[in-house]
């Protein structure tokens, strides 16, 4: 058997996988978020291993554990874990979705060196600029950091007692060479740091270190390996086996993923694409990142009092769009803009638009924002014609028609079950366990496939162009 840890913003997941592949049991844990200030976002890292350690025993109570062989760890990306020489937190950790250091990110992406190491724009929400804003702001802290850590690397170092990352979450950072999977000196040393600072470098399916033995006895567990594991995203990846060159699905979570595997580095950081290093070795990901896909349609909800389930029931079959667009850009964008500033806007508003328009008009412009994406990575000379749907928005019919119409591809739905990042995890933790390679990363069965409506393609291929043209508009209000 092999436990798949999933350390997500608002909680932390573990399934338990048998050799099948077959999910056991899995058991989820909350986690909160604290916000002193607009524009931060932080946690404590200690309470992700509470957290784990209270997952695990959840597990425990319904399954004899003994049969463990290997763990693996997915987590939320770019997050700044702070540890001083007695691997204490110095600090909460600052997540993916604090954006307080846009100064320092603006900065380093105005140095040419990082683009062309890390293949990728340094984004505000990427760890090493949240590190030069400690540095700049609370040097007594920085001056303390004996390891920085991601998230789950934190939690790895609770779990073995060692300090390692893999290559994935690492990418992330802005100080990885992401073509030779390896840290820069030349940039972290432009961040006055050095080699010794951040953990050692695995891929994702190999053997990161083993359970401590202490809390081993402690989760009626046995010593077993821990894999290197990944980033959220290249984890969901592995559980929704999206490995081989040109793969491809569509996350509609709280943010929005048009997520494309390759056998190659294909950097390209004017289209803000983002390019990571895959969870499997000698393999990389492309990325086009929203940040608001489900929370768009969350923030309607909320502004009308109906629930995101009422306003897109009634929808029907998909139509044309209106002449009301909706950007939603409610708090930022990354692909392709790369705009921090930016906020959402509605267009086109009249006395017929009523709470059906203005869904329609909200998941349309999700669904132009994920085309946005699409152009990005064909810059990059990625073409995809088909891609899985996953994510909690996947569960509107008409949301899902949208978007494959606004691409124009076909989108497949998995049949019941959850093939995200925890499966993902716990694959890797077979990997590393048994020497097993990235063949069993299998795709789900399919359940139904949604193709482009064809006789509206032209209609939404016109609206999208008025959605660019829109977001140019707005850039000088």
């Amino acid at each position: 058997m092999f436990i798949g840890l999933d350390l997500g913003t608002s909680s932390l997941k573990a399934v338990l996988m048998a050799e099948d592949q077959t999910i056991l049991g899995e058991h989820t844990a909350p986690l909160s978020v604290t916000r002193p200030h607009d524009g931060w976002s932080e946690q404590d890292p200690d309470s992700w291993c509470r957290a784990a350690v209270d997952a695990i025993k959840g597990l425990g109570a319904n399954h004899d554990l003994s049969g463990v062989a290997g763990i693996g760890l997915a987590g939320h990306m770019h997050g700044a874990t702070l540890v001083g020489a007695d691997d204490k937190p110095l600090r909460p950790c600052m997540l993916w979705n604090d954006t307080r250091s846009h100064t320092q990110a603006a900065a380093m992406d105005g140095q040419g060196q990082f683009r062309d190491i890390t293949g990728n724009i340094v984004f505000p929400g990427f760890t090493a600029p949240k590190v030069d804003w400690v540095r700049e702001n609370e040097p007594d802290v920085f001056a303390k950091i004996a390891k920085v850590l991601l998230p789950k690397d934190y939690l790895r170092l609770f779990l073995t007692g060692g300090h390692v990352s893999d290559m994935s979450d690492a990418a992330g950072t802005s100080w990885l060479d992401t073509g030779a999977r390896d840290w820069s000196d030349d940039l972290l040393a432009a961040c006055h740091l050095t080699r010794d600072q951040m953990p050692d470098l695995v891929e994702g399916s190999e053997v990161s270190g083993t359970l401590r033995a202490d809390l081993a006895t402690e989760l009626e567990l046995p010593q077993c390996v821990v894999a290197g594991g990944a980033g959220d995203n290249a984890a969901a990846a592995i559980g929704a086996g999206v490995v081989k060159d040109g793969t491809a699905f569509v996350s509609l979570g709280t943010s929005g993923v048009l997520f494309v595997a390759n056998n190659g580095y294909r950097p390209d950081p004017a289209t803000a694409v983002h390019t990571f290093c895959h969870a499997v070795p000698y393999t990389w990901h492309q990325m086009g990142v929203i940040l608001a896909a489900t929370d768009a349609l969350n923030w309607l909800s909320k502004l009308t009092g109906q629930s995101a389930g009422d306003l897109t029931s009634a929808l029907g079959s998909l139509q044309a769009p209106s002449r009301t667009l909706f950007l939603p850009y409610l708090g930022g964008e990354r692909t392709p803009h790369n705009d921090a500033a930016v906020r959402g806007h509605f267009l086109h508003l009249d006395h017929a638009t009523d709470a059906q328009a203005a869904t329609r008009a909200v998941l349309e412009g999700v669904s132009f924002a994920f085309a946005d994406c699409q152009d990005a990575l064909a810059a990059t000379g990625t073409t995809i014609t088909r891609a899985l749907a996953m994510g909690g928005g996947a569960k509107s019919d008409y949301w899902l028609q949208a978007i494959a119409t606004a691409l124009d591809i076909t989108l497949d739905l998995p049949e019941a079950g959850d093939f995200g990042a925890a499966l993902g995890a716990a694959r890797l933790g077979m990997m590393a366990a048994t020497g097993a390679g990235a063949e069993i990363a299998t795709q789900p069965p399919i359940a139904r496939s949604v193709t482009p409506q064809i006789h509206l393609t032209d209609a939404f291929r016109d609206s999208h162009a008025r959605y660019k043209a829109a977001y140019q508009a707005i850039k000088t209000l």
